[in-house]
Parts: structure tokens; sequence; C-alpha cells
């Protein structure tokens, strides 16, 4: 599938929209999707980070002239030019898509009603403020946030969308699911601990060289993440040179692994918080924008993380060290009960079941289905042509079922009836090798004859065009050799057929 992806960065929007995105952008681009950024250049963007990142660019118009915001939260002038402006700019250019995913707070639910309407797409917002969207998907990966708090944002008459809520679904690399192990094995901070330093990529109110500063006597080791776009970048970098227990990088390819040599982390509660959690990072946050005061509150109810305000820096911050220390297991545990780090599949297994074909669309499989996966898979219509034609016992069944759903390597989908909402069969993928799976795939017993097998192997196609799929069927069994042939799978061997990747970029 084609997915836009419409975001900025500025030194006044800060980096964390763009980071995020390229999350997702590289889970879908490694699914075999084809992703474009959609980006206005302006001071503090980071067109050049998303090309590093072989991720295609479509770069809007440049300003005229620069509206700097009147105070924090005016977001209106985070776009730059009026919506209708912004929404003609990227019309302009993009012709087709079947996903507009939207990270701006600049963009309002006129400007996706225009997108969605014109390239008759589905649109995906992603949000953390609670406001009116036009869109089919919501992604707030807000602490404690739940799908209630945008409800009274919509019309009872409105389609309602899909709402995403709380840190199940935050947006992190796939490596910090990897390497999540460290951090369960996280051992005591030392005694002069790492203390890792973030405050995003621009941090305008130069929090990064206070804090330096006012830790300049606590005996530790020091690493400093600011980028070169940063408007006080010399100040913090020339800081760090003169001292030989303060590292500074411009930039680092890989955040979780750098993460994983730390003992303790202090930064602005933005996606970095989520990535410290997901590794057990004690931390503590200093907001830097007034959109981040909640987020601070609810880690402090979940004793995640502590909290020191700008203007409290060089009084508690110290302080507030020595407690992390005292109480490192304590931090640890809560900051890895908050995040497990599969937020980008999740998402992506939702972008992929709200993708539909001839009225069809592919759901995840979930514990609650156990009992209609037996029925099915115990019908004799269903075992007669099976590889292994004995049914399962229940207890087999309910056991395989839960290890199934818990495999992070295979995939397991209903076929569902989009307007009803009923299941009517079952699709499996089970990792054979890299990007190799070997499907199952069976109809509900009554509904046979509707051309259900076909049309879920066509959402297979859409949804996961990068994989190789090999399919094992039995040469008595002449509907189904029939329905991968019409599928468009390659017969290898009289009981074999393969569907080779239908996009390899």
């Amino acid at each position: 599938m084609k997915f836009f992806i419409r975001t900025d960065a500025s030194r006044w929007i800060g980096s964390g929209h763009v980071m995020r995105c390229l999350m997702l952008a590289d889970g879908l681009k490694s699914a075999g999707h084809q992703v474009t950024f959609i980006c206005r250049p302006q001071d503090g963007d980071l067109l050049d980070l998303i090309a590093a990142r072989n991720h295609n660019l479509l770069a809007l118009p440049s300003l005229t002239t620069v509206i700097r915001p009147e105070h924090g939260a005016d977001y209106s002038s985070w776009l730059q030019v009026p919506w209708q402006q912004d929404a003609a700019d990227v019309l302009e250019s993009v012709v087709y898509a079947d996903w507009l995913i939207v990270d701006h707070y600049g963009i309002n639910a006129q400007w996706e009603r225009e997108i969605r309407l014109s390239l008759n797409c589905k649109v995906l917002s992603i949000d953390d403020l609670v406001r009116p969207h036009d869109a089919d998907l919501i992604l707030d990966q807000t602490l404690d946030r739940t799908p209630e708090a945008y409800f009274e944002c919509f019309n009872i008459s409105d389609k309602q969308p899909v709402v995403l809520s709380g840190v199940a679904y935050a947006l992190l690399s796939s490596q910090f699911g990897k390497i999540r192990n460290q951090g369960i094995l996280r051992a005591p901070a030392s005694r002069q601990p790492r203390i890792l330093l973030s405050f995003g990529g621009i941090d305008e109110p130069n929090v990064t060289l206070r804090v330096l500063k006012a830790l300049s006597e606590f005996n530790a080791v020091f690493t400093v993440l600011l980028s070169p776009r940063a408007p006080h970048y010399q100040a913090v970098k020339t800081w760090c040179d003169d001292r030989v227990n303060v590292v500074h990088h411009d930039f680092i390819q890989d955040m979780a692994t750098l993460m994983s040599e730390h003992d303790l982390a202090i930064g602005a509660p933005g996606t970095t918080t989520w990535e410290r959690a997901c590794l057990g990072l004690p931390n503590i946050v200093i907001p830097i924008a007034e959109n981040q005061q909640a987020i601070c509150q609810a880690l402090l109810a979940h004793q995640a993380a502590l909290l020191v305000q700008q203007s409290d820096i060089e009084s508690r911050l110290i302080p507030a060290l020595h407690d992390l220390l005292n109480n490192y297991k304590e931090y640890v545990d809560n900051n890895l009960e908050l995040c497990d780090g599969k937020g980008v599949q999740r998402v992506i297994n939702t972008i992929m079941a709200n993708t539909e074909i001839s009225g069809f669309r592919l759901r995840p499989v979930s514990i609650d289905d156990t009992l209609l996966i037996y029925q099915w898979q115990s019908d004799p219509i269903t075992r007669r042509y099976a590889l292994n034609p004995n049914p399962p016992s229940w207890v087999e069944h309910k056991s395989w079922m839960e290890k199934k759903i818990q495999c992070q390597q295979d995939y397991f989908f209903l076929i569902i009836n989009a307007e009803s909402s009923e299941p009517c069969g079952a699709v499996r993928l089970d990792e054979l090798g890299t990007d190799n799976y070997l499907i199952s795939i069976f109809v509900a017993p009554n509904k046979h004859g509707q051309g259900i097998g076909l049309t879920g192997l066509k959402l297979l196609d859409r949804c996961l065009p990068k994989i190789r799929i090999h399919a094992t069927v039995l040469t008595e069994n002449i509907a189904s050799q029939r329905l991968f042939s019409n599928a468009g799978y390659q017969q290898v061997a009289p009981d074999k057929f393969i569907r080779e990747p239908l996009w390899t970029k």
C-alpha cells in the first residue's frame, strides 16, 4: 500500500513528531509498503534525516515569511500557512494514497476531511491533545489515555473512528523490544552512575546546559544528546568538550543500545519517555512545553519517574537523583510495567484490520476467538483436507491458541465482514525463515462458495506484500488448488504453491 505521512519539525515544533513517525514508517517499509513523508522546509526541519533513513520525501513549497508562535501552545502557527493552503499544496503533488498519516498539532479536522475526500483514502491521525478529527484511526500514546476521552469530540451521527490509546501503542524502534531483557536484568547503579541527558533535538529553553551546570559537582559520567540544529548547540558542545566526564553526541542511530548502557536518565517527557520505560531506565523528567505537564503527572502517579520543574533545577535536581539511586529497583520495575516496545506492530496490525477489499477486512485473532476457531477447526468439512486430519482436543487447542497469540514471528487473522463484523474465515502465517511463511487458510463451514478465501488472500497481498508465502495443498483438494492458482500463486510441485514478494524495493 501507499502511505503518505504529513508531519513537520522546526525549532518551535521540535523533533518528536518526525521521530515517532520515522518509527512507524520503518515498520511499514519493513512490511513492504511504500512510505513518503510530506514536510515543509524550515529552520530546524529534519529533511536530511528522513532522506538518510531511506524514506521518500515530498517537500512542500518553502516559506516566504516565518510566523513565530506567540506562546508554547500556539499550535495554529506551527503550520505556518492557512490549512486550506497546506491541503492544496499536498493535493498538488499527491494523486493517490491508500493511507494518509498526520502527526501535526497545526493540522485540524477540516484539513483531514479535505484530504480524505479528495484522495478517497484512509486517514490515521496521531495526536496527544484530544481534539476533533476526521479520521479512520486516531493514535494517542499518552499514558493512561482511554478511547472515551475522544468520544465527546465527535457528533453521534459521525462515523466513529477507532481510537488507539495508551502506551501500548507507543511508536518505538523495534530495537527496543529486542534488547528489553537487558532492562529486565538491569543492575543497581554504580557509585559513579552513567547518566543520559536528552531534551529533544532542539531544546529551545536550553535546559540541557542548565542541568549540566547544576550537576557540575555531581560524581557521575554524563552523555549528552543535542543536535546541531539546536539554537544553543555551540554553548552546550563547548561545555561538554571542556570536561572529561561528559560526552556529547550530535545524533545516535541506535538509541536503544545507548540507553541500555546508562543507569539513569534526565530528559523531557516526550517519546523518549516510553523508550526509557521499555528498557526500565529510571529517570527524572523536566517538562519543556506546557502540553508535557499532564504526562509528568501520570508518570508520578505510576512512580515511574521524578518530576523537576525548570524553575527548580538548581535546588531539586540533585536530591531527586539521590532518590532515584536509593530506590533504584522500584523505579526499574515501575518503568518496565509501562511499555513493552510492541506499539508499532500493534498499530500496523490495526491498519491492516481497517483495510478492506470487497467488503472484507482482516482482524488479528484474540484469545476471545479461541472457541470459534476450535469449532471451525473441528468441523468435518475443515478437517477433510487438513494436513493433519485429526482434530485437537479442547485442552490442546487452548494451549496452542495461547502460544500462537503470544508469538511475535507469526501472523494470525480472522477474515471479517466489514459491515456486520461477522467472522467468516481465518488465515494464519507461520514463519519458516526470514520473510518466508507457511499459510493455512480456512473459511467458516457455512460460508463456503462465496469467494471469501480468495478475498482473504488478496488482503494478504495488500497488507503483507514483502513476504514470500508457501502453501501446501493436498492434490485431491481441488478447490484449494484452484484457489491458490486464481490468487496468483505459482505451483512449484503437485502439492506446493508459492507467492513471491510483490514489492521488494
